[in-house]
Formats: C-alpha cells, structure tokens, sequence
C-alpha cells in the first residue's frame, strides 16, 4: 500500500488543526490522501483572540506538498459554526468521512478558587464542541452508511491531574461520548474511539516549573511530539479499523495502550438490604482493597516513554 492509497477518495474535518497536534493530524491524513477542513479558530492557549493564520499555514503546507485542503476559522464550541464545518467539508469536497475532534483550551485553576467562567469556556470548546462537530456529521455519516469519528479525550480525566477539574470533566465526559456514539451509530457502520495523547505543545508548555523533578518531567514529556500521536489517528480513521470501535487509546510517545473501562470489581448483598451503619461496617472494609487510589496520570504513567 502506497502512502497515499490508505485514506485516498476520503474527506476529512479536523478541529484545532492550526498548531500542535491538530497540525501533525492534519498533515498525516493530507499524505495518505485525504481531503482536509482545517478548523482553527486562531485564539490562545486559553481561548482568547481570533487569528486565521495557524489554520491558513497548515493548509498552504498541504496545498505545497501536493494535497487538497481547506481552512476554516470557526469555533466549535458554536452548533451552527459546527454545521458549516460539515457543510464546507460536502461543498467544497462533495463529501465527509472523518471528523476528528481535537480542538482544546486551557484554564487551570485548584478547584476551590476555580471560577464559572473557566468551567464554562473549557466545557464548550472541549465536551460541547465535541459534541457539535460530531452531531453535524452523525446526519451525513448516516445517509451514507459510513463514517469515522475520533476524539481527543486526556489522562487527567481518565486517571486524574491537580488544578484541572473542568479539563478533566470535559475530557471524561468525551470518553463518554464516544462510547455513546459508538453504540448509536454501529448500525450505519459508523466508528468511535477516543485517544489520550501524550504530546508537547502549547498548552502543556503553559505548566510552571516549580522544581527539579517538574523540569524532569517537562524534558520527559518534550520527547513526546505530536507527530508520535498522528499514526494511531490516521490508522482508525481507515476502512481497515471497521471493527475498532469505541475503545480508549492512550498514545504516548511510541506507545499506543488500550485503557480499560469501568466494570464491576467486587459486589456485596444483604438479604435484609443495607444501613449506613451496616455499610460502613461491613461493605467498605470489604471493598476496600480493591478501592482505586487517588493518582494522578504521573503516578500512572511514571516511566519514561519509549
């Protein structure tokens, strides 16, 4: 198979495309055929500002490499915006086959001095963008019996992080999400997956180093550049994943992992029901060995990537 026969004749919408990893997406999916909608709205780490730079340059890279691209300057976090991404991508390509949901904003804060507005604007561009970029699409994707859909969930809402609540909610609720689709689209041979990449860019760049072991931490994680995460992307967004549909990946460095997902760990009954007291006494002390301790993705992921 050539680099381009994997995704030739398909169409693609990737949102935050204009930097980071969106870009590297972006690029992959362009040199193995694909037709891209390059979504960027050009605002900060933060989600403040507009500029339609980021997105126009990843496109003027395509376009110079010899594939078909497109920019659009958009939010997600708008539903009818989300609308005209999909509609771009059928007017301007006569059609859409992958959607990949990575766009993103930062606004860490420790929860008790966390505010409305950060909770707000972090849950709209990650979990309602998500969710408006992937609605656009679930229509066209059902008319044509076939589609690809893949989301950029993080293992601060998988496994857990400091100072990043809504981040970690918005993140956790995508990897709801894409199980929710992939059971409600199966039917129309429409995929779901979600990934947790491990990848230096701006908004990790943004993380204060406060001491020797966050400056270890910081090199470690710069090893891992977008470019590592863009295989697994392009792989699931292929006819030849059919049948991979919604798991968790985590894709770190040169890494892929398949997370695991809440099932039952160990059941307790009393014929005569439970009390507080007789859950305290009995059902806690039972349960408490296999009790998932409070890490952090760190503590999880504390080796160094391969």
């Amino acid at each position: 198979m050539s680099e381009q026969e994997l995704l030739t004749g398909k169409v693609a919408l990737v949102t935050g495309a204009g930097r980071g990893l969106g870009r590297e997406i972006a690029l992959l999916l362009a040199k193995k055929g694909a037709k891209v909608i390059v979504n960027d709205l050009g605002g900060s780490g933060g989600g403040e500002g507009e500029d339609t730079a980021p997105a126009q340059e990843v496109v003027n890279e395509i376009k110079a490499a010899g594939g078909e691209a497109a920019p659009n300057f958009d939010s997600v976090g708008n539903f009818q915006a989300a609308q005209g991404m999909v509609d771009q991508a059928v007017d301007t390509f006569g059609g859409i086959d992958i959607v990949v949901n990575n766009a993103g904003i930062l606004r860490d804060a420790i929860f008790h001095k966390s505010t409305e507005e950060e909770w707000d604007l972090v849950i709209n561009v990650h979990l309602k963008g998500a969710f408006a970029v992937s609605r656009a699409a679930a229509t066209r994707f059902r008319e044509q019996s076939s589609g690809r859909m893949v989301h950029m969930t993080s293992t601060s809402g998988l496994i857990g992080n400091f100072g990043q609540a809504n981040y970690a909610a918005a993140k956790l609720g995508i990897a709801g999400l894409s199980r929710s689709i992939s059971l409600d689209m199966a039917r129309y041979n429409v995929t779901s997956n979600a990934i947790g990449p491990f990848a230096w860019s701006r908004l990790i760049g943004t993380i204060p180093i406060n001491n020797e072991a966050d400056r270890i931490r910081i090199e470690r994680m710069q090893q891992m550049t977008p470019a590592k995460i863009a295989p697994l992307v392009a792989a699931l967004a292929s006819d030849a994943a059919q049948n991979v549909t919604g798991q968790i990946f985590v894709a770190r460095g040169s890494e892929i992992l398949l997370m695991s997902q809440p099932r039952p760990l160990r059941s307790m009954a009393r014929p005569d029901g439970w009390t507080p007291e007789t859950i305290i006494e009995h059902a806690f002390p039972a349960m408490s060995s296999a009790f998932t301790p409070p890490d952090r993705s760190a503590d999880v992921f504390c080796w160094d990537p391969i």
